[in-house]
């Protein structure tokens, strides 16, 4: 497997990763598109995740503050979850926002998912919040 990174004006890297943005959060998970696909594309890193040519998992990453990533959009297709194909995204997208400056990353996990960050040293910061009628937490994670 292996790991490519880019920005929305990589064509290909980018319609792979809303691919597998729109398999896991949108036919899956039924979330809009209106909300998946957001204003915040452009300014994004965006993160895919290759088994040989096809595409398997995604995220992106965005600074919202001086050293604090924003980790976003973290997905996976369910054939390839519970294999580490996340951790990899995970390290890959920590490593990117280490080069970026970041000192912090911050994400908001969906409440299934919050098990899996808190094993990648990651400490829930809000009481529970619905986001495209999905509960999450608001989640850090100090990177120094």
């Amino acid at each position: 497997m292996n790991i490519a990174i880019g920005t929305t004006k990589d064509r290909s890297l980018y319609e792979d990763a809303l691919h597998v943005r729109r398999l896991v959060f949108i036919e899956e998970q039924n979330v809009p598109e209106e909300d998946e696909i957001d204003a915040f594309e452009q300014e994004s890193s965006h993160l895919v995740l290759y088994d040989g040519e096809k595409p398997v998992a995604a995220g992106r990453l965005r600074f919202i503050d001086e050293g604090v990533g924003k980790i976003e959009r973290i997905c996976v297709l369910p054939s390839y979850r519970g294999r580490g194909v996340g951790q990899m995204v995970m390290a890959a997208i920590e490593q990117l926002a280490k080069t970026k400056g970041a000192k912090k990353v911050k994400l908001n996990a969906q409440t299934h998912a919050e098990p899996f960050y808190k094993k990648l040293g990651y400490e829930v910061i809000s009481d529970v919040f619905m986001d495209a009628g999905i509960p999450h937490v608001t989640m850090v994670k100090s990177l120094e």
